[in-house]
């Protein structure tokens, strides 16, 4: 045992019994894992669906060889015996971490689930001194690696280029849909909106203080108020835009980093260094934005900067006008 965690085992520590009932219940683990992915793709992706699938019967398959192996060597009852309870082995990220992730980095984590089992088992082997054990984990290093070499022949076999090439695009459009455009009005918004109070407080009061509060408050303020606006006026079931929470939190979050953006320089006691510093980052704030439009939502460059800047512009010179009037 290791001081302080009585109840994880050393890897050196197991027996031959319980390194093959680890790897049984991490093959179990990993092929209910390949049919969550399947079953949360197969409505927008369903030959990548498939492709999960048909991983998940060969993680079966190379579990019901393991319990055969076990019943031969060991007998009928197989220790319990799971990856949390051994230090140092590779853990699996539960799958409501990773089940939000785009279509081709959930094809990127499968992959790197087989090469992270193969790679721990390898490494396992050369460190024993066992016959037996040592063969007992080349086998098992060879039957993740033969994993592999089955996902890659499963997608060929299920996702030839064309099928890719529109999975992809349906995958970019829905990131875009879901993301990118509740994302980018919050960010218009925040650092658009926020200008007129701020540099009219600021000009106002000269005091970096007041500008400040001022500036937190409206940047928050708009940032819960765009987010619940988001959340509430569109499901997504018939527009196709996703999920209303991750939209809501996406442009939640944008503007009200949008506002602080030139709220913050105010932190800085001196009044026109601190303004000085905001105006700048309202140029690059404008900016990004007309950049984000141009790849992201293929808005021509000139158009998008001409639209964002001259509404900026128009924003800050009325906070500075009625400030300073």
């Amino acid at each position: 045992m290791i001081p302080g965690l009585t109840s994880r085992r050393r890897f050196s520590d197991l027996s031959d019994q319980e390194v093959l009932a680890l790897a049984i219940s991490s093959e179990e683990d990993d092929a209910r894992i390949y049919e969550t992915y399947a079953e949360r793709l197969r409505k927008d992706y369903p030959q990548s669906a498939k492709l999960f699938d048909e991983m998940a019967a060969e993680e079966h398959q190379h579990r019901r060889r393991l319990i055969e192996l076990h019943k031969k060597r060991f007998g009928e009852t197989i220790p319990l015996i799971r990856r949390e309870h051994v230090a140092g082995y590779y853990a699996r990220r539960p799958v409501w971490l990773v089940e939000n992730l785009g279509l081709e980095r959930i094809r990127e984590e499968a992959a790197a689930m087989e090469r992270q089992a193969q790679k721990y088992y390898l490494a396992a082997a050369k460190r024993t001194e066992d016959a037996d054990t040592r063969k007992l984990l080349g086998d098992l290093a060879a039957a993740e690696g033969g994993h592999i070499y089955t996902a890659e022949r499963l997608e060929r076999e299920h996702l030839p280029e064309e099928v890719r090439e529109d999975e992809n695009r349906a995958a970019h459009r829905q990131f875009i849909l879901t993301w990118v455009q509740p994302g980018l009005a919050g960010l218009m918004d925040g650092s658009v909106s926020t200008l007129a109070p701020i540099f009219a407080t600021a000009f106002a009061t000269q005091d970096t203080h007041t500008t400040l509060l001022v500036g937190l408050a409206a940047s928050v303020g708009a940032g819960i108020s765009m987010g619940f606006t988001e959340a509430v006026h569109d499901d997504g079931v018939l527009s196709g835009r996703g999920s209303p929470f991750k939209r809501g939190i996406a442009s939640g979050v944008m503007t009200t980093l949008g506002g602080l953006g030139h709220a913050l320089p105010y932190l800085i006691p001196d009044f026109w260094t601190a303004t000085t510093l905001a105006m700048i980052i309202v140029f690059v704030e404008l900016w990004a934005i007309a950049w984000i439009q141009n790849k992201y939502m293929e808005t021509p460059f000139l158009r998008a900067a001409f639209q964002v800047v001259l509404g900026g512009a128009l924003v800050f010179a009325a906070g500075v006008l009625i400030g300073g009037g």
